[in-house]
């Protein structure tokens, strides 16, 4: 089957097993590893997919952003992913308000065109970054907003559908443009009329089933409507027509605080009946404790009111002073309330929100959290009580979980310590409680995701016989061959079925040689951190990960991508080849190790160390890629290069011949387009200026600044002077092992980094700080050493020592340098970005008066070995023409601490970047040094004033 679906769908169909497991999960708690993947570039393609599966009898799955928390976007047959290439906005009419769209748009995308005419889509679910408009229509999502403008239901008005017979449809209200589907959906809708008058649409967010109830005669029978919420099982979705909505022109945030997350719940549903807010979203103070758990988390949500439970109130107004008016109003109403109008300020508030379904994945004492659970819903005036009722069985079956949700409607969300992996049956015994629970409030076991795999066996404790049968009547109508998502929302599988986490989930078990401190030492709990929310995904603004997918937009390289692959290798159903498996190694092969995952996850996956540990054991015993000893060992090639007086200068002169230079990059496994950096004829022991008194401090002599650029350490060493301290080298070599770490080259990683602390131990010791001008040798003391050594103290003490030049210099008094009148380009260096912080150095340089512009988009794209190796070219490339090429080429300055970052922007641009250090020397000398050419409509380089 595998192979005629490949050979007959040839272009569009993926059927290797990288892609596959890649797409085994979703975000829920199911996996499915489909026979093929396929990614449509036009209806006509779709078209082709449909001919073929029907004729080989293969289910079929549609799948947009892969957010579904139900496993709505997972299956065993054919998985069709439009969210690569079906991305058209096709039209937008700002007079009728609506927009024209293919089933691949995401939602901010089309949330940014709309933006254009002052107009928006209304519901926003907090994937809205990744999420796209045929999956909100497949789920009938809803998000924070939906209390001012409804449901993904009530903003489509039409529908374009092919179904499984070739059949090309168009739905709207009033009917469907096709006789015999119209007359069946009539005779449907007549048969059952009592039941779908008192059992459906009883509340906005009665999700569950379909939306039956909207064919009723007094619902203007919209077949559309009633087609939203039907996940995938009826028909692929090629074309959607919706409606916009003008946002008001201003907003602000009433938080209002109360003593429990309960009397948040009593006083929600009123305030949304108002009228008079946007959002009413609650959260309880469980969420926090969990968020501040995480690394650099600790002072989150300290604009948050007091209190044990919270209403995020969001209010509209035609100017700032009458949003922030209405606010006030409403945070009068309580006795604990911040109002917040500042957007920097909104959007920290809402991110803890946003991240909730990612934050809670992990209780504050660390446990692991699941969905299954997390998306129930009830009358809202029933949700306090509820949420009492859900808490005491919660306690009953011994579980614990961290509620938040759109406490206005009526839907909660929470995550729950089901013991999956030592008593299965207890997740199955809750859910089933539970639904009783929720069903005797009157509530939907769903709100807004769907039924999928986690609660269509649950209809039938939510819904008559009579609606069950009406269920599988709509169905037929359109997919009487069963091709599209079977087992869901009609002819369920089981709920407890092929669950991804579990017995069965670590097969493969191993001893990892990194602590995984986070993990309890476990490299399966570290794999399953990945809970799929997709923020991986987000390729326009709001998180730097992941780079390799914002190029190539495939699932494969993105952070899930990566975590699903490695999960189905640790099972060992699929990829039974262990930790020599090709398919991890290729799907590991385009991550550039950023660490932006570890920082910017909402469960801070760390799919650099999981790389390191996988190239770790993949190449035991094994030759490795070129790259590996050449790149990988570089620190020592350096060294050596510049040990002895000339050789330097010769071999600089040899690569600069183009045949020795291709025959060494051939040699060495490196690009061939890509430039061998210079080493240094003057390393930077043995060239340091004259060092006088002062505080001593140990200045840490990287690879990239002693052997290839000393000119660095040389400014670092005067700028250290100027503030008061003594520079001080290790007096031997010392290194922190990251090209060895990050190439998986472990066991060697460890023996330097034992070596390094035996030369520093001296200097630990007598408590003096270690200065880092390399970020990505710092964050390696700082956060990989205390990983790798966890048993040697030394580690940890060398951890607590390290600074950064910025965080010395930027409180410094009296300050010593002169003002730069300069603006700035600046690169921050991933790792930096990821692990540290850039605050220091935009303190040092507002001090210094320069102007900065921090490159938003995350890695440079060299990314140590990554961009020196045959293949990643292309990639590396575009990480750098997202952003970084555009405006280092156009600034009058460019910044980068980092050595790959320099590398990548000189061999990209011809623009020389300029190290902090470089630039604090030459403001206590003559002026700006670096910037190849002067400021616009400057005739010379800028001096420092003062």
């Amino acid at each position: 089957m595998i192979r005629s679906l490949a050979g007959e769908l040839s272009g569009i169909v993926r059927t290797d097993l990288t892609a596959r497991t890649a797409y085994s999960s979703d975000a829920s708690l199911y996996r499915r590893v489909p026979v093929a993947v396929a990614e449509p570039r036009s209806v006509e393609d779709l078209e082709r997919i449909r001919r073929v599966v029907v004729g080989a009898g293969v289910p079929v799955t549609m799948r947009g952003g892969g957010t579904s928390v139900a496993g709505n976007s997972i299956g065993d047959g054919l998985v069709v992913d439009v969210s690569r290439h079906l991305t058209a906005i096709k039209a937008i009419d700002p007079e009728a308000r609506t927009a024209v769209v293919e089933p691949g748009v995401v939602l901010d995308d089309l949330r940014a065109a709309a933006g254009v005419h002052g107009l928006t889509f209304g519901p926003d679910p907090s994937t809205h970054a990744r999420c796209t408009l045929g999956g909100m229509i497949g789920n009938n999502a809803c998000g924070p907003h939906s209390v001012a403008y409804g449901t993904t239901a009530a903003n489509v008005l039409e529908l374009r559908l092919l179904l499984a017979d070739g059949r090309q449809v168009t739905a709207r209200r009033g009917g469907i443009d096709d006789l015999e589907l119209e007359r069946g959906l009539r005779a449907l809708r007549d048969a059952y009329l009592g039941p779908l008058r008192t059992e459906l649409g009883r509340f906005e967010r009665q999700g569950s089933g379909y939306g039956l109830h909207h064919l009723l005669h007094e619902n203007g029978f919209d077949v559309a409507k009633a087609l939203v919420g039907a996940e995938g099982t009826c028909g692929i979705v090629t074309e959607a027509t919706v409606r916009l909505v003008e946002p008001p022109k201003a907003r602000a945030l009433a938080v209002l605080g109360f003593a429990d997350v309960y009397e948040a719940a009593e006083a929600g549903p009123a305030i949304a009946a108002s009228g008079a807010v946007l959002t009413v979203e609650g959260m309880a103070s469980d969420l926090l404790a969990a968020l501040r758990a995480r690394p650099g988390r600790q002072r989150a949500g300290a604009d948050l009111p007091s209190g044990g439970g919270w209403l995020y109130c969001e209010v509209g107004g035609e100017s700032p002073e009458a949003a922030r008016e209405a606010a006030h109003a409403l945070a009068r109403a309580t006795k604990h309330s911040v109002v917040v109008d500042e957007p920097r300020r909104m959007r920290d508030l809402w991110w803890i929100r946003e991240a909730g379904a990612g934050i809670v994945t992990r209780l504050p004492d660390g446990g692991e959290a699941w969905p299954g659970w997390e998306d129930s819903a009830v009358p809202p005036e029933r949700l306090a009580s509820y949420l009492r009722e859900l808490y005491a069985l919660m306690r009953t079956h011994g579980l614990r979980g961290v509620p938040f949700g759109h406490f206005g409607e009526g839907c909660l969300h929470v995550r729950l310590d089901f013991p999956l992996r030592t008593r299965p049956g207890a997740y199955r015994a809750f859910v089933e409680d539970a639904a009783d629970l929720v069903v005797g409030h009157g509530g939907s076991v769903s709100g807004e995701h769907g039924d999928g795999h986690a609660r269509s066996e649950l209809l039938d404790r939510m819904y008559s016989p009579e609606v069950r049968v009406a269920f599988a009547a709509f169905k037929h109508l359109f997919d009487p061959g069963r091709t599209f998502n079977p087992g869901v929302i009609t002819d369920p599988e089981p709920l407890d079925e092929r669950l991804r986490p579990g017995p069965g989930a670590d097969r493969l078990t191993i001893t990892p040689v990194h602590a995984l401190s986070r993990d309890g030492g476990s490299f399966t709990a570290a794999v399953q951190r990945c809970v799929g929310v997709g923020a991986c995904r987000v390729v326009s603004g709001g998180t730097s990960m992941c780079p390799s997918f914002k190029v190539t937009r495939d699932e494969v390289h993105s952070t899930r991508g990566r975590a699903r692959v490695l999960a189905e290798l640790l099972r060992g159903e699929s990829l039974r080849d262990g930790w020599r498996s090709t398919e991890a190694r290729d799907a590991l092969d385009l991550c550039l190790s950023c660490k932006a995952c570890a920082s910017d996850c909402p469960v801070n996956v760390d799919m650099a160390t999981y790389k390191s540990e996988f190239l770790h054991r993949h190449y035991a015993g094994r030759v490795r890629p070129m790259t590996h000893y050449s790149m990988g060992w570089l620190p020592l090639w350096s060294r050596l290069a510049t040990s002895v007086p000339g050789v330097a200068g010769m071999a600089n002169a040899a690569l600069r011949r183009p045949r020795v230079a291709k025959a060494v990059k051939f040699a060495a496994g490196v690009e061939p387009r890509r430039d061998l950096p210079p080493f240094a004829v003057r390393p930077l022991r043995g060239s340091l200026p004259e060092r006088g008194g002062g505080r001593p401090v140990v200045l840490w002599p990287d690879t990239f600044t002693a052997f290839h650029t000393p000119e660095v350490g040389r400014a670092a060493v005067t700028v250290l002077s100027a503030t008061g301290h003594r520079a001080v080298l290790p007096p031997r070599a010392v290194c922190c092992g990251l090209t060895w770490q990050s190439t998986g080259q472990l066991g060697i990683a460890k023996r330097v980094l034992r070596r390094t602390l035996d030369v520093l131990e001296p200097a630990l010791d007598a408590g003096l700080p270690v200065v880092g001008l390399e970020p990505s040798c710092t964050v390696m003391l700082r956060d990989e050493a205390p990983e790798l050594l966890p048993d040697d103290p030394r580690a940890h003490r060398l951890a607590a020592s390290v600074v950064t030049l910025a965080e010395l210099v930027a409180d410094v008094d009296p300050w010593p340098f002169g003002t730069v009148d300069q603006d700035a380009v600046a690169q921050v260096h991933c790792h930096q970005e990821a692990k540290g912080s850039y605050a220091p150095d935009l303190r040092v340089l507002e001090r210094l008066g320069v102007r900065t512009d921090v490159v938003g988009s995350g890695c440079c794209g060299l990314a140590g070995d990554f961009g020196f190796a045959r293949g990643h070219w292309d990639v590396s490339q575009g990480c750098a023409e997202r952003e970084l090429y555009p405006k280092a080429r156009d600034a009058p300055l460019v910044l980068a601490d980092g050595f790959s970052c320099r590398v990548q922007i000189v061999q990209g641009t011809g623009r020389r970047a300029v190290h902090l250090a470089e630039l604090l020397a030459d403001a206590l000398r003559t002026g700006v040094r670096g910037s190849d050419r002067p400021p616009s409509g400057g005739s010379g380089r800028p001096r420092p004033r003062g």
